[in-house]
């Protein structure tokens, strides 16, 4: 393949004077805008002729990773596959067209169809009422904290502005609880990776007064079953406080258990993980919030409009397809999924915590520490030869397969999360087990070769802290090629 083509930027492949097209002529007549509007000089446009262009961002698409061209194990981002029928019906006209200020009676269909899927999630959640008005899974959680507070404001208890958020939670838990001016108090975990019920209860007996709600993700962060969740939500009742369920991680669930039934109050349901969406580059989003009956009162105003209505479509979609009898097999599958790669690779990769898993789980690094280099670059030099967690996943590239989450949860310093997801085949899974278990091999025969990975792709291993402290992210072309 012509590198220059294919490695360089679209500015660097520009010969003045080419072109790949011919504008028509101007049909707007003799309109001349103001001069402050107007550019002092030409802009710095790449001239380049189609073909180049064509080929140039053919071969950009072609290094896109996602679900449709390999195995995406990112642990609790859920990137499942994503069927097809469910973008043709997010295209159709009928819908695609809609305008946010159209007169109600000309939307009747758009509304019948948000009010089925309230019914379809109020059935697998065992909830009461649903409001679609979030965009993201995190303005769900703004949204139902404020609704929590609310309905402590409606009944005069003014002094609960405290959320118990379990020191394995997702980041946005107590960046929510901030934002909503609530004040974070952090739960510790048990070594087998569950919240600790006795710490839970001194800080009930010392601060249950002040307590506005709970929130926690079941399974956890750990792609652990929280198995202690009817005592837990029976505390938090007692001394006043809601529960609520931060819908991350649902998929496990569908099938197997409902949060209703749990005793979780309030719920945001992160849309376009659990119920197909492609969501990879940070969005797009849907976060609905569900509340047990009572609660639906004290919904905040957040928005005007029902959020992305886009994936509401796909979502109802997905439920239609799977149907009441299949969506059942969702969350028995992901858990079947998760633990046959977890029992596969425990030999070769440190099992922090033993046992049943959900969705997910997480590995700490390599388990082979025989060989321990002290210049391992990252806070742990427990890797053989100083291979790291890090470079385990640039090494996956090479190998063609998407890297799972690292260094995530913080509970571990080599964590390495893995989410299958419902949707893959035994043999991709195999496959998946195969090149893991290589790479464990080479981590010990070959170190070098896996520290300096990946090889195979268009650039090397980047500085990331540069990267992230530095970005490049306009091109400034210093000077035409004549």
């Amino acid at each position: 393949m012509n590198n220059r083509l294919y490695g360089n930027l679209i500015f660097e492949l520009s010969k003045k004077g080419r072109r790949g097209y011919s504008l028509p002529k101007d049909s707007f007549g003799d309109y001349q805008i103001p001069g402050e509007f107007r550019r002092q000089q030409d802009a710095a446009l790449p001239e380049c002729d189609e073909l180049t262009v064509v080929r140039h961002y053919t071969n950009l698409s072609n290094n896109n990773f996602g679900v449709d061209t390999g195995f995406y194990p990112l642990g609790s981002c859920t990137m499942k596959y994503n069927p097809k029928i469910n973008e043709e019906m997010a295209a159709l006209p009928q819908f695609q067209n809609l305008h946010p200020l159209q007169p109600s009676d000309t939307v009747r269909g758009a509304s019948a169809l948000v009010a089925l899927l309230e019914k379809s999630l109020c059935a697998l959640t065992g909830l009461a009422h649903f409001t679609f008005k979030p965009y993201a899974g995190a303005h769900g959680e703004l949204t139902g904290l404020m609704t929590i507070d609310n309905y402590h404001r409606s009944r005069g208890d003014l002094q609960r502005k405290k959320v118990v958020v379990p020191d394995s939670a997702h980041g946005t838990n107590p960046a929510s609880a901030a934002v909503c001016g609530l004040e974070i108090i952090e739960v510790k975990s048990q070594a087998d990776g569950t919240v600790d019920f006795d710490d839970l209860q001194r800080i009930v007996s010392e601060q249950g007064q002040e307590i506005s709600a709970m929130m926690m993700t079941n399974p956890n962060t750990l792609g652990l079953f929280e198995v202690r969740i009817p005592e837990i939500a029976r505390l938090i009742h007692d001394c006043g406080g809601l529960m609520y369920y931060d819908g991350a991680n649902l998929n496990p669930m569908l099938g197997a258990c409902r949060p209703g039934d749990m005793g979780f109050d309030v719920m945001h349901i992160n849309l376009h993980k659990t119920f197909s969406t492609p969501h990879g580059g940070g969005g797009p989003g849907s976060g609905p919030v569900g509340v047990r009956e009572g609660l639906q009162d004290f919904f905040p105003f957040v928005s005007p409009w029902h959020g992305n209505f886009a994936v509401m479509m796909r979502a109802y979609a997905y439920i239609l397809s799977l149907g009441r009898d299949q969506v059942k097999y969702v969350g028995p599958l992901a858990t079947l999924n998760a633990n046959y790669i977890k029992e596969s690779l425990k030999d070769v990769y440190e099992l922090p915590i033993d046992g049943l898993c959900c969705h997910e789980f997480v590995f700490d690094g390599l388990k082979d520490k025989a060989t321990v280099s002290t210049d391992c670059p990252t806070v742990s030099t427990d890797c053989p030869a100083g291979v790291t967690t890090m470079d385990v996943a640039k090494r996956l590239l090479d190998y063609g397969y998407h890297a799972p989450t690292i260094y995530f949860p913080l509970l571990f310093h080599e964590s390495l999360m893995i989410e299958p997801t419902e949707n893959e085949s035994k043999e991709t899974l195999d496959g998946f087990i195969a090149v893991m278990r290589q790479i464990a091999e080479e981590a010990k025969t070959d170190p070098e070769q896996v520290k300096s990975a990946p090889h195979t792709t268009p650039i090397g291993r980047v500085d990331d802290v540069l990267a992230a402290k530095h970005p490049v992210v306009t091109y400034r072309q210093m000077k035409r090629e004549e």
